[in-house]
């Protein structure tokens, strides 16, 4: 499948999930606000989906979905199958164990991540609870990567893609009868949803696995030849991915020393920014990585090097403009989406010096995504964790002495620097390597991307300029012209892109993006 096709079926379910998110997320904003009880929800969701991103779509795919591929390659599709249900046994019974453990031990571990709540009873004995109630989504996530690894495998994307859409409706829902007064308890109800969304999303892969031939039978643990070179490969992945992810919980355990509400605030600003990052970083990770494994096990390095190079080049073209769009309407973005309810002007002030920060980095967020696949695809999990384990120490350092003088902006400001960082790392260790080359498409339209984005730039400040009161005026008011200015730029960035030759519409035929 080309690389374009495929990041355009990823790309689809990613943004629809994205834009279902948003939903979510503007009724979090108007019923809970930046408040108590939501500090302490967003840090009860991401305290699962940091180990969720460690070993589910961190070091178990990177690893997982090359020696799959491998098996299919060399071996059928029923040894493939069956290498994967060995995995699974091992994945139940190891996660449960360390599930119930982290169950026992909440009180604790909380007191390592949320230790600026610690001085507030009501408010750390209440992120214990929710904690422990969202921690077991992390055993359902897990499995959905196995099942979405051996999916993607096959060039089956859209299930996998489209299930994280089962959070954000149940969510939804959840928020909903809150709203109604039909549930009581918001943070308990919220952090119920995220429990049972596991459960959801989990089912949906069961039925696509069967439907494409996949689904196996649960075999008794046993660490054969294969699984233990399963975990050989995992292992400075999970280390890797670790000091990647613990970059987002060290954001966390700084906010909560901050003024009430910072947690929050870094979580809207964070789920603005995730929307091009989710959409385009994700689905070029993984669409590229089995296409890079594919591509090399078979020998064909020049079509691995110009697959990756077509992923860049996609990454750019969109995130460029993305993050630049971010900068200028940082303000009217987080006043439209959330200004209502309980989210009030300070919040969206608040929120949007914070998206100011994470859309600097936007762009070196979603090229590690195209970048660490030249490594996973090699079965090399070890570059990647000394650069990242670089990239932590100065995000603490950083992020400390930032966060005096700038409080929760200067903890974004501090995550995008040095995501920036681990990006010129990776591309010279894999060029230095020989695994890598930019070519002359990718240099030749680089230029052309930035100059059309300055051109976007610039009319968005004209239009901003232009409108003497962009925020005033009721809120179908507000809604408008930030929409006018959204049409507008886009408009300008699509015609001169296709003018420059920067990216044509025609560039997603199968050319040479086939993989």
């Amino acid at each position: 499948m080309a690389i374009y096709r495929a990041f355009l079926t990823l790309g689809f379910w990613t943004m629809a999930s994205r834009i279902l998110g948003f939903v979510r997320d503007v009724l979090i904003a108007s019923v809970v606000g930046a408040s108590l009880v939501a500090d302490v929800f967003f840090v009860a969701f991401k305290f699962p989906n940091f180990f969720r991103r460690i070993f589910a779509e961190g070091a178990f795919n990177s690893a997982f979905v090359p020696l799959f591929a491998e098996h299919l390659a060399k071996n059928g599709l029923a040894a493939a199958k069956q290498f994967a249900a060995q995995v699974n046994a091992i994945m139940v019974s190891v996660l449960t164990a360390f599930i119930l453990l982290a169950l026992l031990l909440m009180p604790w571990l909380m007191i390592l991540v949320a230790p600026g709540f610690k001085e507030q009873p009501e408010k750390f004995q209440l992120v214990i609870e929710l904690t422990q109630i969202t921690f077991p989504y992390l055993l359902f996530m897990a499995l959905l990567s196995l099942l979405g690894g051996m999916l993607n495998a096959l060039d089956r994307f859209a299930a996998t893609a489209s299930a994280p859409i089962g959070l954000n409706l149940i969510l939804i829902a959840v928020l909903l009868l809150v709203r109604d007064g039909v549930v009581s308890s918001t943070a308990h109800a919220l952090a119920w949803g995220v429990c049972l969304s596991g459960v959801i999303q989990f089912l949906w892969l069961v039925f696509a696995c069967h439907r494409a031939g996949l689904l196996f039978r649960l075999p008794y643990p046993k660490l054969s030849p294969e699984v233990k070179r399963l975990l050989r490969l995992m292992l400075p992945g999970v280390i890797g991915a670790g000091v990647v992810h613990i970059n987002l919980v060290v954001d966390v355990i700084l906010a909560t020393f901050l003024a009430e509400g910072s947690v929050s605030w870094l979580y809207y600003a964070d789920r603005i920014n995730q929307f091009p990052l989710g959409v385009v970083g994700v689905a070029i990770g993984v669409a590229l990585l089995p296409a890079l494994s594919r591509n090399i096990a078979e020998g064909k390095l020049e079509l691995a090097i110009s697959v990756q190079n077509r992923a860049i080049e996609l990454c750019l073209v969109l995130c460029i403009p993305a993050s630049a769009a971010f900068l200028v309407l940082a303000e009217p973005i987080a006043v439209v989406l959330f200004q209502r309810g309980e989210f009030m002007t300070i919040d969206s002030k608040a929120t949007a010096q914070a998206l100011t920060a994470f859309a600097f980095g936007l762009p070196a967020f979603v090229l590690i995504k195209a970048f660490s696949p030249g490594f996973f695809a090699r079965k090399d999990t070890i570059t990647p964790v000394k650069i990242a384990a670089i990239s932590m120490i100065l995000n603490v350092i950083v992020a400390v002495f930032l966060m005096q003088f700038l409080a929760h902006v200067g903890i974004a400001l501090a995550t995008s620097l040095t995501a920036w960082i681990n990006v010129f790392a990776l591309a010279a260790v894999l060029i230095r390597r020989g695994y890598f080359r930019f070519d002359i498409n990718l240099l030749a339209r680089l230029p052309r991307i930035v100059f059309s984005t300055a051109l976007m730039a610039a009319g968005l400040m004209v239009g901003v300029d232009a409108l003497s009161s962009p925020l005033a005026g009721s809120e179908l008011s507000r809604s408008s012209t930030l929409l006018g200015l959204i049409i507008c730029g886009g408009s300008i960035y699509l015609v001169t892109i296709q003018v420059t030759g920067a990216f044509r519409l025609s560039d997603f035929r199968n050319k040479k993006g086939q993989g």
